[in-house]
């Protein structure tokens, strides 16, 4: 039998963004600079950081990413992430920890419209010659410190992006909250690759008490279009996901 995910859902639930319906239109924003750095991570924890209706990654990883939106409907953010690596049934996706903007209007937005669980932070992104980083500081607190070491250009094409798994409330969720799929297309216009490095990760700032990045896998960086999508699949949390997905609108 696969493993599945064992995190008890009561607190993340009562704290998860409250969306009024699935009805959101969808952001295309172009030119977005996206970094993203992948580790696995200690599998003495990997369902527990995972709703049931997901199963971990073998094996388990977890996926860094901070990106600058150019513009928007809301004008322009910064956006910083933390998912666990997991599969709905046999499909690869990222469950949401956290994430922060610099934006209170996005927060707000990306909360209501797409169930993201968003606070507001300091988030840079800078490319250096050496690096490329990832830096979210909060209070003047470095929460996170992500980078893509000696970067080397790579065709687009090389790049697949996972989709999120963000936990929010429905207002037919019975309780149970809802796990709504996000999953963006990209048109790739650059693409570098090199190797991951974590200088800091603040675990509990992130939802992330059990997450402990153990071996570096790969970062990349890209120039792309993307945004936000109409979302088409809601899950139910507490069912594995063959049994639990319906399909918005239909």
């Amino acid at each position: 039998m696969p493993l599945a995910g064992t995190l008890d859902l009561t607190d993340r639930v009562r704290t998860a963004p409250q969306m009024p319906n699935t009805d959101a239109e969808p952001w295309e924003i172009e030119g977005v600079e996206l970094l993203h750095v992948s580790y696995e991570i200690d599998d003495r924890h990997m369902t527990s950081v995972l709703p049931p209706a997901l199963h971990p990654t073998i094996p388990p990883t977890v996926y860094f990413s901070v990106a600058r939106y150019p513009d928007s409907p809301v004008g322009a953010f910064m956006l910083a992430q933390v998912r666990a690596g997991c599969r709905a049934a046999t499909l690869p996706r990222g469950f949401l920890l956290r994430a922060y903007t610099d934006s209170p209007r996005a927060a707000e937005a990306l909360a209501a419209n797409w169930g993201y669980n968003c606070d507001i932070a300091d988030v840079r992104l800078n490319r250096r010659y050496e690096r490329i980083e990832g830096i979210v500081r909060v209070d003047g607190r470095e929460v996170l410190n992500v980078a893509l070491l000696n970067p080397e250009p790579i065709s687009g094409g090389d790049i697949q992006y996972v989709a999120n798994m963000n936990l929010a409330r429905l207002p037919d969720d019975n309780g149970r909250g809802a796990l709504i799929q996000v999953d963006p297309e990209y048109r790739f216009h650059r693409a570098d690759r090199g190797r991951p490095q974590i200088v800091a990760f603040d675990r509990e700032a992130w939802h992330a008490r059990d997450v402990d990045p153990v071996d570096p896998i790969v970062a990349s960086c890209v120039v792309c279009d993307t945004g936000f999508p109409r979302i088409r699949y809601v899950l139910d949390p507490t069912v594995p996901a063959m049994a639990g997905t319906r399909k918005v609108g239909g």
